[in-house]
């Protein structure tokens, strides 16, 4: 009875299951420069990795520039030069870092 009095917040429960979820999930985005140049970002690396040498084997492996970012809310982001999104999902499943239902792949 005093769960119907209680008024309905559709917000709640969604805050508290979705934030275990999201930080499972390695989101993999592009994004637009100047020009045709574009900019691929991975976040939510799990913590047990080292993002630094990760980072120092997806430029030896793909030819490309990158760069860690802290921050505040995201964590560490990788970012690497070009769109290195499937290249960079096919290594992740290959090396046993992440499943191929954990990694959401974003962008046109």
């Amino acid at each position: 009875m005093e769960e119907l009095n209680t008024p309905f917040d559709p917000f709640a429960d969604v805050e508290e299951e979705s934030s275990p979820k999201t930080q499972s999930y390695i989101h993999l985005r592009i994004q637009q420069r100047n020009g045709r140049k574009t900019l691929t970002t991975l976040q939510g690396l799990p913590k047990e990795y080292d993002a630094k040498k990760i980072l120092k084997v997806f430029k030896k492996e793909f030819a490309c520039n990158g760069t860690v970012v802290d921050d505040e809310e995201l964590g560490q982001v990788l970012q690497l030069s070009g769109d290195q999104r499937l290249k960079i999902a096919e290594f992740l499943v290959k090396e046993d870092i992440a499943k191929k239902a954990n990694i959401k792949v974003h962008g046109f």
